[in-house]
């Protein structure tokens, strides 16, 4: 069962109420009249409070209750929302006040729109009255077109305004590189072409060791095998250095762009080897660094969302299928109390 109000479950302290009622028991001082209490000064009785276990029975079904009580509310969906504008933090505030305006929004609550706003909205849906309606005001680009027209039980306005593109920063990839002196230039000039290709979206640093942020190691070593601690998502063997790694001897072929690749996995990482590890000319490195970036596919770019109107659709259902009222636990808790009312009473009888 999934709690549709997790937040209710921070009122489990409360049951230290009955456990801390159950302790204590006030017990009256008997008062025995004396011949010379008639020349003292009047006194009321005294109470003394002795702390022991009572009706153990009893406290168990309090405790009980309010655990089922708790329960039934972090589980049952109490709607409370009215008409709602989702804004966009970063949108031009005279824009956004024109389109709600517009939009008849003026006098609606207004929240800001958290990352990921149509999901967002999805899942937390059910905390919307069934007559509330929506409106989504936001820079285009702060919200990326789904693959599927999403489906809202409420009626959702969209308004979108094209905002200032966004340059795609230059991603960095660290590269381990050990390779013999009569290879070591060789293998430099070839990152140093990669950093010009593709618009210089992404930089490679070369580095003597790997580190935590290593995810490519290129090994040209002359058959000396690697230190044990080196590991790696992806190593670069060279053609003569491929008897220091056993497991390239039942390697898969791959034939990308002209390039004949051998690859194989290993606890240090996938390793990889071809007669084109270093590459002796340009046209060979820039067949390689294709065939790197096809092996290496970057995320598809979000595109943005225009402005729209998702009509409500009643056959939508929530994000969280079984976030309703859980009839069971009302019945508990109406057992639980029956219970407790009756023991109450037979204690008191």
């Amino acid at each position: 069962m999934l709690s549709s109000y997790p937040l209710w479950w921070l009122a489990l302290p409360v049951l230290l109420l009955p456990i801390w009622w159950h302790r204590q028991k006030r017990q009256r001082l008997k008062a025995e009249p004396l011949a010379t209490a008639r020349f003292l000064p009047s006194a009321p009785p005294e109470q003394l409070r002795v702390w022991q276990w009572r009706d153990k029975l009893l406290l168990l079904m309090r405790c009980l209750m309010l655990i089922a009580l708790i329960a039934w509310l972090a589980a049952t969906i109490f709607p409370w929302r009215g008409d709602t504008v989702l804004v966009d933090a970063g949108a031009d505030r005279a824009w956004v006040d024109q389109q709600i305006a517009a939009a008849g929004f003026g006098g609606a609550t207004r929240l800001p729109l958290p990352q990921d706003g149509l999901a967002w909205l999805r899942q937390h849906e059910r905390d919307w009255r069934s007559d509330a309606k929506l409106l989504i005001v936001a820079r285009a680009n702060q919200l990326a077109m789904p693959a599927r027209l999403p489906q809202f039980s409420h009626p959702v306005e969209l308004r979108t305004t094209a905002g200032q593109s966004t340059a795609v920063a230059a991603s960095e990839s660290h590269v381990a590189l050990a390779a013999q002196e009569t290879s070591q230039q060789a293998w430099r000039s070839l990152f140093a072409a990669f950093d010009s290709a593709g618009n210089r979206a992404n930089r490679y640093t070369l580095a003597a060791e790997p580190g935590a942020a290593t995810t490519l190691i290129v090994w040209d070593a002359l058959n000396a095998k690697p230190p044990a601690g080196w590991h790696a998502p992806h190593w670069w063997v060279s053609s003569s250095s491929t008897s220091a790694f056993p497991e390239l001897a039942k390697a898969s072929t791959l034939i990308i762009n002209g390039i004949t690749l051998k690859y194989a996995d290993s606890p240090r990482g996938r390793l990889w080897t071809s007669d084109a590890f270093p590459p002796r000319d340009a046209d060979t490195a820039h067949a390689l660094y294709e065939a790197w970036q096809k092996l290496s596919p970057g995320p598809a770019p979000a595109y943005a969302t225009p402005s729209q109107t998702f009509a409500a659709a009643r056959s939508a259902l929530p994000a969280i299928v079984n976030a309703r009222p859980v009839m069971w636990l009302g019945v508990v808790l109406l057992v639980l109390f029956m219970l407790e009312r009756i023991l109450t009473h037979a204690r008191r009888n």
